[in-house]
């Protein structure tokens, strides 16, 4: 279709995201920078409604009663910090209505929410989510390929952890990358049930004494999947509860901006050098498959009122049994006398209750059968390059 002219018309989809990368971000944000202190007064010194991407692993809360033994008597390096412990149910509750109220003002209209926890306090932080009016999107069970045993042989080895995802409202239009995440997949949806293993090898930080340098670090395939299907290069993602800099290291991978608040010095000494290290993808590299959804919206009418398909034409299904005749505002009329869009045109033909009207329709040329979407297709390339 070498024949098409100057595109000049920007229209976008109304499903079309701005991308932070040609959005401006906001000058007085703490950019790429580890903030020490606590988590709900540094995100209320934020400005309103300024991020695109919260990541949430709070304190669980385990209520841990003693040191957890192995068969062998020698004992498991547990969570045991100071940070992990509340006197009550309602003193974590507060805790949790806090830092989300503080979460939610920073949040944009259309941003999105992570919160992670465990049998011990997702159910908790679900509830006081819905409460300040947080719409779920999704529920992500990480199963983990390599759990820590239940040694005490008292219930089943807790195999996986619990990721909300959520937003503002019922009403915002959070990004979400659907055909990154199956390109992820192998072509098939991806799931709700994530299957990936617990932190450990080189990727697990460590003290110079050998130890654990924080006892809860996340993998950073886990937040490779949330990033990427939720945010845009170039977009501010936050970590409220950064601990060694998970978030942030990803983030920088993958062409983000981030932002973290953290209590304890020496998390943030190991999350400083494990930033450092890392290089940022290039340009190209962070691009993602893209759903035709985001692409610029091109209505019908505009292939007919730029002459790339004359008023007339006869279009036909795949297999040309069916055919209706294009009118000058981008109408098809059938030979039945039923009128209207492409797409309501093809549904009425198939007796359908929907149809998709650029990959139904083809017109007749040198080729023989060829869809109308491929037209579609030569502008949107013109308009991405303009």
């Amino acid at each position: 279709m070498s024949h098409l002219r100057v595109v000049a018309d920007n229209t976008q989809d109304t499903d079309e995201r701005e991308t932070a990368a040609d959005a401006p971000v906001a000058a007085d944000l703490p950019l790429n920078q580890i903030l020490q202190g606590d988590c709900v007064d540094l995100m209320n010194s934020l400005p309103e409604s300024s991020v695109d991407l919260i990541f949430a692993d709070p304190p669980y809360n385990l209520q841990l009663g003693g040191d957890l033994s192995r068969p062998d008597n020698s004992t498991v390096n547990g969570v045991t910090e100071a940070w992990d412990q509340y006197d009550t149910m309602d003193a974590y509750d507060l805790f949790t209505h806090d830092w989300l109220q503080a979460a939610r003002r920073v949040l944009k209209p259309n941003g999105s929410i992570w919160v992670m926890g465990s049998y011990h306090n997702i159910f908790r932080v679900g509830t006081v989510l819905q409460d300040q009016k947080f719409w779920i999107q999704n529920d992500i069970i990480w199963r983990k390929t390599n759990p820590m045993p239940n040694f005490r042989g008292t219930r089943f080895t807790n195999a996986h952890e619990t990721m909300i995802w959520a937003t503002k409202s019922e009403d915002s239009r959070p990004t979400f990358h659907y055909d990154a995440m199956k390109m992820m997949n192998d072509g098939v949806q991806m799931r709700s049930d994530w299957t990936l293993p617990i932190c450990t090898g080189h990727e697990r930080l460590k003290t110079e004494a050998g130890s654990k340098a924080h006892p809860t670090q996340k993998p950073e395939s886990l937040l490779h999947r949330v990033i990427l299907s939720t945010s845009n290069p170039g977009d501010v993602v936050l970590d409220p509860f950064f601990g060694t800099g998970t978030t942030g290291a990803v983030a920088k991978k993958l062409g983000r901006h981030y932002i973290g608040f953290e209590r304890e010095h020496d998390y943030i000494a190991h999350a400083r050098k494990r930033i450092a290290k890392v290089r940022p993808a290039g340009t190209e590299a962070i691009k993602i498959t893209r759903s035709k959804r985001s692409e610029p919206r091109v209505p019908f009418a505009h292939l007919v009122e730029r002459g790339l398909i004359d008023i007339g034409t006869k279009l036909f299904s795949a297999k040309g049994k069916l055919s209706a005749r294009v009118r000058a505002d981008g109408s098809l009329a059938a030979e039945d006398g039923f009128q209207g869009s492409i797409h309501k045109v093809g549904a009425h033909l198939t007796d359908a209750p929907s149809c998709n009207g650029w990959t139904f329709w083809h017109f007749m040329g040198s080729d023989g059968l060829t869809s109308i979407d491929t037209i579609r297709t030569e502008i949107r390339a013109e308009m991405a390059k303009a």
